[in-house]
């Protein structure tokens, strides 16, 4: 027998051309130009990322279709897409509802959604003047936006055949839970708000909702992690994530692979004992988010995106990683049935599992020799 979690992979939708990017940077750009533009920032480091498929377009079906037939021979069981709504309405959806839907293989796997209430900006390229704080956009949400987006999920996504079910309920994912809480007017209103997207859910015949709360923050005071699953089950979440590592370690502009490895397998540990409910660990595929500066600028230690570099995180690396996390849902040392790799393709950030010219499938393989190409015992 199989004894494997279900794994999903984070996706991350900014390769096809959007109609508010395009006011930024002009008529046909995409992230891919970021790739391309990129610049090794010092000796050895590889820079520009090569996509071994090309730069495509994601918006198209058979661009899809490709990729959903490469996640499902090589172990994935789900694509996770980052889903940015805002109260002026959605964007960056064209790649979900015009390409992977409408793939012909579409229900070969499994898709959720997460919440991406962040602002965008973060996704642009960054110069000293910090844009990262620019209220492009805004992060608040309102009540108001808040029902009319459940309102879209249920009729439009969670009915549908593929769509992801994991420890017994309909998944769905916020990425900044404290923020959404304050944009929704406290603990009290937002856990009212919840309760109707619960009930909402249960109206519509789809049984039980998992309303997933991500947990990135990494905190040395005691007991914060418990402190933080007891705020998010009070506010009516079901379960708690992770995106990708913390650049937990000593080096600029330069980060060992190894460092950062052992000290991110070590608070994820320290989260499994902490976290009493479902918790879902992830495992990163690497970090560079250089890409994303102003590349005639100087690669100094600003804040994102001026970060450290992860180094040395080869595939065999990454195999590792996932062995261990696959030896430790067996030995039940995390309540929950998901495993979550970041990224599918966040090429800007250099965590990406598509393939490269530098490396190949050789991270798609990685997943395939851990956890094979059969489906998450039931």
């Amino acid at each position: 027998m199989n004894h494997r979690p279900l794994v999903a992979a984070y996706y991350f939708p900014n390769w096809h051309c959007d109609p508010r990017i395009e006011e930024l940077h002009g008529k046909n750009w995409t992230e891919w130009r970021v790739v391309q533009y990129a610049t090794p920032r010092f000796p050895g480091h590889r820079q520009p990322k090569v996509p071994l498929w090309g730069y495509l377009d994601e918006s198209k079906p058979e661009v899809m279709s490709l990729k959903i037939t490469a996640a499902v021979k090589y172990g994935i069981d789900a694509f996770i897409f980052d889903w940015y709504a805002f109260n002026d309405g959605t964007y960056r959806e064209r790649c979900l509802n015009e390409g992977f839907l409408k793939a012909a293989n579409c229900e070969d796997i499994k898709f959720a959604m997460m919440w991406c209430n962040h602002n965008p900006v973060y996704a642009h390229p960054g110069s000293y003047w910090k844009p990262a704080e620019i209220n492009w956009i805004g992060d608040d949400i309102t009540p108001e936006t808040f029902r009319r987006e459940c309102d879209i999920y249920i009729e439009k996504y969670f009915s549908r055949p593929n769509y992801l079910r994991v420890d017994g309920g309909v998944y769905f994912s916020i990425f900044r839970p404290q923020r959404m809480i304050e944009s929704l007017g406290g603990d009290a209103a937002a856990a009212e708000l919840f309760r109707e997207f619960r009930n909402k859910v249960k109206a519509a015949g789809l049984g039980e909702l998992n309303l997933n709360a991500k947990c990135d923050n990494y905190d040395k005071s005691d007991n914060a992690y418990a402190q933080y699953e007891a705020r998010m089950k009070k506010a009516g979440f079901d379960s708690i994530s992770e995106y990708t590592w913390d650049l937990l370690g000593e080096g600029f502009p330069e980060l060992e692979a190894e460092t950062w490895t052992q000290n991110n397998q070590a608070l994820r540990q320290r989260k499994c004992q902490e976290f009493k409910g479902v918790y879902y660990p992830s495992v990163s595929t690497g970090w560079d988010s250089s890409p994303r500066t102003v590349q005639s600028d100087m690669y100094e230690r600003r804040g994102y995106p001026f970060c450290s570099i992860i180094v040395n995180f080869t595939p065999d690396r990454f195999e590792a990683a996932l062995e261990h996390w696959k030896q430790e849902y067996n030995n039940k040392v995390f309540k929950g049935n998901m495993l979550l790799l970041a990224c599918w393709n966040e090429w800007t950030e250099g965590a990406y599992l598509e393939p490269d010219t530098d490396y190949g499938y050789a991270y798609l393989q990685a997943v395939k020799n851990v956890f094979g190409t059969g489906k998450q015992e039931q």
